[in-house]
């Protein structure tokens, strides 16, 4: 092919799905891409499928996939996907029956596995503990390697019409699709760079088209209720066009690209991936016509032979309360609400770890901030880290107790208790991880 046409349906586990199907109803796609993990994701995912081994991949995939397989098998739009989180082969096989359901015969779904190295972890020592994970015993929850672009080209080659794996990096979802379609070779790391780029501008969906961008009166952002999802139109160099469907509300300019250019990029001369080092420090963007972007001046050298892996733990348990005060002296309220719950709270501090008391809108972000003269009422939210969850039920209690045992005119409390999952990083050699395809053709039932 001269070009494809790829878009990006989702950019987190719990994006909008309209923007999704309104590309694979009118966007002429190639390909599309539902990025959904992040590192809380996955480990949220394993913890899923410990309780229950047929589940562990993305809630939202039975909504999702009903909604667009159909029109993206009558379009010739093959979709690829990490919705797969801790079960692949789980999601596929859904996904299968789906299909089914949908009359969709002849459909092809891989399974993309490889990623899950919890067996191999123990050994390895984590940044953030500085002690190997080992360490951690019954604590540990999942440990998944950010593979590359090998299971998912296999499957595409093998005539996928649905990929869905698991913890694959961002923009390797986007990448596999062009090495695949046109046959880069995977030691020409200037387009190996260039297709990293594009993934990496529409990975996180509607952030480059005007999401997570818009700042009233600032950076005005036009119809941001019905924003479209971007799209991507690459040749086979690696140059690309940034756009989106007419009709679409948001804006696709030079400055939301440039944003989305340096979101989560530490060095953007060497952005490590599983199969490249990328580099966009010579990218260009130029304007073409009102939301086409053009962008050029990608490169690349030779990965590093490590991935990342991102290891999910238990860390105790976090107990929530709030409560609000309003009209005079609220403040003062607030303030005083907080010092009786930790005076009240004080005997269980050895088995607190951290604890916050703060109002919201006044100081939960910057702390020490003080409050307007005028300010109208506060929400005070208190809540700690605890040892167990009894602990951080009394976090909960106390706060509701001051409906009758605190200030003045209280009101509107609410509490939660949650089991904390935190979230480490190491590396490992990437020859330590293999990935796997496991192939599912959908048939129509027979009575």
């Amino acid at each position: 092919m001269s070009i494809i046409r790829i878009g990006a349906g989702a950019g987190f586990q719990g994006d909008r799905l309209a923007p999704a199907l309104d590309l694979a109803e009118r966007g002429q796609l190639d390909y599309l891409v539902f990025e959904c993990l992040g590192e809380r994701t996955i480990a949220s995912a394993q913890q899923a499928r410990r309780k229950d081994p047929s589940r562990g991949y993305d809630p939202l995939l039975e909504r999702r996939m009903r909604a667009v397989l159909p029109v993206c098998a009558k379009n010739g739009t093959r979709i690829v996907t990490n919705m797969g989180a801790a079960n692949p082969v789980g999601a596929a096989q859904h996904t299968a029956r789906i299909a089914r359901e949908l009359g969709l015969s002849g459909l092809k779904v891989a399974a993309v596995t490889g990623d899950d190295v919890l067996d191999r972890i123990g050994r390895f020592v984590l940044d953030e503990t500085g002690a190997p994970a080992s360490e951690l015993g019954d604590r540990l929850v999942s440990a998944n390697a950010y593979v590359g672009i090998d299971g998912l080209v296999e499957a595409l080659a093998g005539g996928a019409d649905v990929v869905i794996c698991g913890r694959a990096s961002d923009p390797t979802l986007f990448l596999a699709p062009l090495v695949h379609e046109f046959g880069w070779a995977r030691d020409d790391w200037e387009k190996l760079g260039r297709g990293v780029l594009i993934g990496h501008l529409l990975e996180c969906a509607a952030q480059i088209t005007g999401g997570y961008f818009a700042d009233p009166g600032v950076k005005d952002v036009p119809d941001l209720a019905n924003i479209g999802h971007p799209l991507a139109e690459v040749d086979a160099e690696g140059n690309a066009t940034i756009t989106k469907l007419p009709g679409t509300g948001g804006r696709i300019t030079r400055a939301t690209c440039i944003e989305q250019l340096l979101y989560e990029i530490h060095d953007p001369a060497r952005y490590l991936q599983p199969d490249v080092v990328a580099d966009f420090s010579s990218v260009d963007f130029h304007d073409l016509d009102p939301d086409r972007i053009g962008v050029s001046g990608a490169g690349g050298t030779p990965a590093t032979g490590q991935l990342k892996v991102s290891v999910g733990y238990r860390d105790g348990w976090i107990g929530e309360g709030q409560i609000s005060y309003a009209g005079a002296n609220c403040v003062a309220r607030g303030q005083l609400a907080i010092e009786t719950v930790r005076a009240r709270l004080a005997p269980y501090g050895a088995q607190m770890f951290d604890e916050r008391g703060e109002m919201v809108g006044v100081n939960s972000v910057w702390p020490g901030a003080r409050a307007a003269a005028d300010t109208p009422e506060v929400r005070v939210r208190c809540a700690a880290r605890c040892a167990d969850s009894d602990t951080a039920r009394r976090v909960v209690e106390e706060v509701e107790g001051l409906y009758l045992a605190g200030p003045a005119g209280g009101g509107g409390a609410t509490g939660t208790v949650r089991e904390v999952l935190a979230i480490a990083s190491t590396l490992m050699p990437a020859n330590a991880v293999t990935s796997g395809v496991e192939m599912l053709e959908v048939h129509r039932e027979t009575a």
